[in-house]
C-alpha cells in the first residue's frame, strides 16, 4: 500500500484559517475515485457515497502553526499561535512566512539572544511567546525593511514537517495530528470505488481552534465517527501500531452503544485495538456534540506519539484504523 498521499498532503501547508491548498488536494483525490466532493461555506471538504448519508466519518486537514503578531524594531517577528503549538517542541523549527501577496519567506523559531557563547541562561529561560521571535532568513535589520518585503501582521507561518518513512513501518512527521487521518478516509474512499452507500467523508478545517466540527454535515446523519490521532503517552493503553477507540475525553464521554460496536467489530476481526481515555483532549467529535448536533458521536485513531511535538506513528497503527471503518460500515450498511 502507497503512502504518497500521506506525504502530498503533510508536505501542504495547512494551519488553522490556511487549509484552502489542503481542501483543494482533499478534493482532487476523491474526484480521481469518480466522487463529487463539495465545499462547505467555511471551506471544509465533503464527499457522500451515495444519498441521504446516515454515517458520517471526519478527520481534520487543518494544523497546528502561528501567524505574525508585531514585528520587532530589528526585523524579526513576533507570533500569535494558531491550536496548541508547543513552543518547546517546535522551537529551532524552520519555517515558511506567507504574505497576502503570495510572497513566501522563510525563518526559524528561536529563543530571544539564542547563543550559547552569549546566554548564560538559554537552557533554564522559560520558553514564552515574549521570550521567543522568528528569526528571518532576509537581509533585515529594522521593521520597516521587514515590512518592505510585504511581511505585515497577520501573515500565516508554517512549520517544516520533516517527514521520514522509515523501513520498519515508522512514519514520523510534524501533522500526523491529524493528517494520518485524513488518509484513512482517502483509503476508505479508494477501497469503497464505485460502491453506493448512505456514507459521507467529511474533512474539517477549524479542528485545532476548536470549531471545525460544529456543523456541515448531511441533514441526514445519525452517527459521527470522529477519525482523529490516539493519544500515547503515561497513564494511556494507547500504542502506534494500534487503532484506539476513546471511551472519554476532556468534554465527557462518547457514545455507548458505538464503541460498544466498535470494540466487538475489532475482536471479532482480529483487529489491534485499545480503549483509553483522554484526559486532555478534545475533537472534532467534542466540538460537534457541543454544538447540539443530534446524532451519536464515537471517537477513533492510529496511535500517534509526542502528539503537538515531533510526532510519530506506525502503518500498522493507520491499517487497523483503515480496517475499523471499513468494518464498521460494512456492519451497519451490509
Amino acid at each position: 500500500m502507497s503512502y504518497n498521499q500521506l506525504k502530498n498532503l503533510v508536505e501542504i501547508d495547512s494551519p488553522s484559517g490556511f487549509t484552502h491548498k489542503a481542501a483543494k488536494y482533499v478534493s482532487e483525490v476523491l474526484s480521481a475515485y469518480g466522487r463529487v466532493p463539495k465545499f462547505t461555506n467555511k471551506g471544509a471538504v465533503k464527499c457522500a457515497l451515495g444519498e441521504n448519508p446516515r454515517l458520517s466519518i471526519a478527520a481534520h486537514i487543518d494544523t497546528l502553526g502561528a501567524v505574525v503578531s508585531h514585528i520587532k524594531s530589528d526585523g524579526s517577528l513576533e507570533i500569535s499561535k494558531v491550536g496548541g503549538l508547543s513552543l518547546n517542541g517546535f522551537e529551532g523549527g524552520y519555517c515558511r512566512i506567507y504574505t497576502l501577496e503570495n510572497q513566501i519567506y522563510t525563518g526559524t523559531l528561536l529563543l530571544n539572544n539564542p547563543a550559547a557563547h552569549v546566554n548564560k541562561e538559554l537552557n533554564s529561560k522559560q520558553r514564552k511567546l515574549e521570550n521567543m521571535h522568528i528569526r528571518l532568513d532576509e537581509l533585515t535589520t529594522s521593521a520597516a525593511e521587514t515590512r518592505a518585503l510585504g511581511i505585515e501582521v497577520g501573515d500565516f507561518i508554517c512549520f517544516d514537517t520533516n517527514y521520514q518513512e522509515l523501513p520498519s513501518g515508522y512514519i514520523k512527521s510534524r501533522f500526523m495530528d491529524n493528517k494520518a487521518s485524513c488518509y484513512v478516509l482517502f483509503e476508505v474512499a479508494r477501497r469503497l470505488r464505485g460502491k453506493n452507500l448512505p456514507v459521507e467523508l467529511f474533512f474539517s478545517n477549524y479542528e485545532e481552534v476548536g470549531h471545525g466540527g460544529t456543523c456541515g454535515y448531511a441533514s441526514s446523519t445519525e452517527e459521527l465517527l470522529v477519525l482523529d490521532m490516539g493519544v500515547v503517552g503515561e497513564h494511556h493503553t494507547g500504542k502506534e501500531t494500534t487503532c484506539s477507540i476513546c471511551a472519554k475525553d476532556g468534554a465527557g464521554p462518547y457514545d455507548y452503544e458505538m464503541r460498544k460496536t466498535l470494540i466487538q467489530l475489532a475482536k471479532k476481526h482480529d483487529i489491534p485495538y485499545c480503549v483509553d481515555v483522554y484526559k486532555y483532549y478534545s475533537s472534532d467529535g467534542s466540538a460537534a456534540m457541543r454544538a447540539g448536533n443530534d446524532f451519536r458521536v464515537a471517537l477513533i485513531g492510529p496511535g500517534v506519539s509526542a502528539s503537538h511535538g515531533v510526532e510519530r506513528t506506525h502503518k500498522h497503527g493507520i491499517e487497523a484504523t483503515i480496517e475499523l471503518c471499513l468494518k464498521y460500515i460494512e456492519d451497519k450498511f451490509a
